[in-house]
């Protein structure tokens, strides 16, 4: 027998009457155990009920696993993509970053140059007016020290006239005195 042919209820079991023989069963023993299948019964269907209702509960629980596990998943999947476009962007970022410094080094290099040749230039400029200066003084240097041997000369000159031959000695030593420094 299959669920759907034969439901049978405590209700039917204690409605059930038999036929009267003459030689029939105790009727007393029959009402006992219709009254315990009954309640058996009765039992069985209440189980059921209880089983239903934790069968459900169940169902409804698992549909929320179930639910939780796809949202999960989604998350999860979410979370790889976001991480795989995190490490894209990080990824492009990375490289204009390399490039922004790049282009600042090779920047901060040319000004660098353009500032060592402005300095090596300032520094021959420098070096040049140094030079002439230096020859300037010397020239100079050179003027005095010509005219104060013409000077030193006249004033031997004219001592050697006022003094003869005392004039003489003392104009030599000037002389080899002023030989000895030139």
């Amino acid at each position: 027998m299959t669920d759907d042919a034969f439901h049978l209820t405590s209700h039917d079991v204690r409605a059930q009457e038999f036929q009267r023989v003459m030689r029939g069963y105790d009727p007393t023993q029959v009402e006992e155990f219709k009254q315990r299948m009954a309640e058996e019964i009765d039992r069985l269907v209440r189980d059921r009920i209880q089983m239903d209702e934790r069968i459900k509960g169940m169902s409804e629980q698992l549909k929320s696993y179930r639910d939780r596990d796809r949202a999960m998943n989604d998350a999860l999947i979410s979370a790889q993509q976001m991480r795989t476009e995190t490490q894209t962007q990080v990824e492009r970022e990375r490289e204009v970053v390399l490039r922004e410094a790049q282009a600042h080094a090779d920047q901060m290099l040319l000004d660098a140059r353009t500032e060592v040749e402005r300095l090596l230039q300032q520094a021959r400029n420098d070096e040049q007016q140094l030079a002439h200066g230096n020859d300037l003084a010397r020239r100079q240097f050179q003027a005095y020290l010509q005219s104060y041997r013409q000077l030193l000369e006249r004033q031997l000159a004219e001592l050697a006239v006022l003094g003869g031959d005392a004039g003489d000695a003392a104009a030599d030593d000037l002389q080899r005195a002023y030989r000895r420094q030139a």
